[in-house]
Formats: C-alpha cells, structure tokens, sequence
C-alpha cells in the first residue's frame, strides 16, 4: 500500500512541476504567456491640440489591429526637442510643418512616412460669461479689448498656435500694440486654461481646442488669410517599433478621420 501511495505521490508532484513550468514560460498555454508575448505599446508624440480627438481614436486603432498605444502630449516644440534628445517615440505628430521639419532636416523621422493628416482654425476667445463682441479686421481694437488684461497663447517664438497668433495679429496691424500683454504660454491647452478660468480676458487657440472648453467662447475667428495654413503632419521616427506605420496609415482612415471631424478638425489643406 505504501509502495502504491508513494508512485501516486511521486506522479502528483510531476504533474505539477509540470503545471510550473508551463505557467513561467511565455507564450506556452496560458493567458499570462501570451500577454507577455505580446508586443510593447507603440508610443506617440502628439500635439496638445489633439488630446481628445487622439484619447478616442488610439483605443479604435487598438481595437482593429490589438496593438495597445500609449499617447504622450505637450507643444510640438517641446515633443520635437525630447525626440531630439533620444526620448523613445515611435510616431510624432505636430500641430504645425515647421517643427516636422526640425526633425526631418536631423534626420530623425521616415520621410517617406510623412503625411500632412489634418487643418484647423484660429480663434479669438473669451471666458463664458464675457459679452465682448468684436469683428476681426485690419487694425481691429484688440488693445482695447484686452484693456489691462493679458492676451493668452502659445509662446510666439516656439508654439505653434503662438506663432500662428503672431503672424496672424502682424497681418492685422496689431501685433506691436498688444505684445507687451501676450500671456506665453507653454502649449494650447495651457492658453485655453487660461481663459477659462479667468485669469485672461482674451485668448487665441485652435477652434477645436475652444468647442471641447465649456468655459470659453468663440468671441470670432481669424481669416484664413491673416496666417500661414494650419497643418498637422505624422510621421514615424527613423527607427520605430514594428506597426508605427499602421497607426500612421490608420489616422488616416475613414474611421479616424471622422472621429477627427467630430472634434472640429478639417481636412489637411491642400
């Protein structure tokens, strides 16, 4: 009898030593293998001015192609200079063409993956209760409008919708009466803040960035004119992940562009 439970005990103590092995190495008949087997999250570098549009859309590309995505955002020009600096990053999408080029000239991104995916507008907004009304014009009473008040957008010398904001009020004729009062701020969703809570009687954004803001107003929109096209290109980095040009080819889709239309997006100028 003992002969018997010692055999039972001896193919007992197999089994589950083989159970062990099984479940520690990856990729052999457990979920947890296969999970470590799957490959990293790609990772973007995307503009602020995309944040919502780009929350909703990530989770699509992952659900059509199982490939997770981890979306980091802030101003081009600080997304362009982390790149730069050896920060990982497999896809980089900017708010402008200016800071893509940055990098193209550094040979930092595929070239060949560059696609110009998206246009926006340029907007004068105010906080929401504010019942200012202006029409924007050649020498507009911008200054008057501000009064004592700051002006809050993206910093003129590096970010993109500040540099936007700049040659647009240099073509009006009004950049040198309301520079001293320009509030720079670090990115777009940082000049919206602004506005929103209070703090800026005046500011200048991306319309699309305006819509997701409750606690703004679109006060007028800037002439197509008075600035250069609003473009936003992606590209991939020099040396991505494997899929980096799916999720590039996938912004843009159908299904992502519509998702970027819903937001207030427009297409790519031509």
């Amino acid at each position: 009898m003992s002969q018997i439970l010692q055999s039972t005990r001896r193919a007992l103590l197999s089994s589950l030593l083989l159970t062990v092995l099984l479940v520690a190495r990856p990729g052999i008949g457990t979920a947890q293998g296969t999970a470590a087997a799957a490959a990293p999250d790609l990772i973007v570098l995307a503009a602020s001015s995309l944040t919502d549009a780009l929350n909703e859309i990530g989770p699509a590309f992952t659900a059509a192609t199982h490939r997770g995505v981890k979306l980091s955002y802030a101003a081009s020009s600080a997304l362009a200079r982390q790149i730069e600096a050896g920060a990982p990053a497999d896809v980089f999408m900017s708010a402008d063409t200016d800071w893509m080029d940055y990098l193209q000239t550094r040979n930092l991104i595929d070239t060949a993956s560059r696609h110009n995916v998206l246009g926006n507008r340029l907007v004068l907004i105010s906080p929401a209760d504010s019942t200012v009304t202006v029409k924007i014009r050649p020498h507009f009473a911008l200054a008057k409008l501000l009064g004592s008040g700051r002006l809050a957008t993206g910093n003129p010398d590096s970010v993109p919708v500040g540099k936007y904001a700049k040659i647009a009020l240099t073509n009006l004729g009004v950049w040198s009466e309301v520079q001293d009062q320009v509030a720079p701020a670090d990115n777009v969703r940082a000049a919206l803040a602004l506005v929103a809570r209070g703090e800026a009687p005046l500011g200048i954004v991306y319309r699309t960035d305006a819509l997701v803001e409750k606690k703004v107003r679109i006060v007028a929109e800037f002439p197509a004119s008075s600035h250069d096209p609003i473009i936003y290109p992606v590209a991939t980095t020099t040396h991505p992940q494997q899929g980096a040009a799916d999720f590039v080819k996938f912004l843009q889709s159908r299904a992502a562009q519509a998702i970027f239309a819903k937001y207030g997006f427009d297409p790519a100028p031509k």
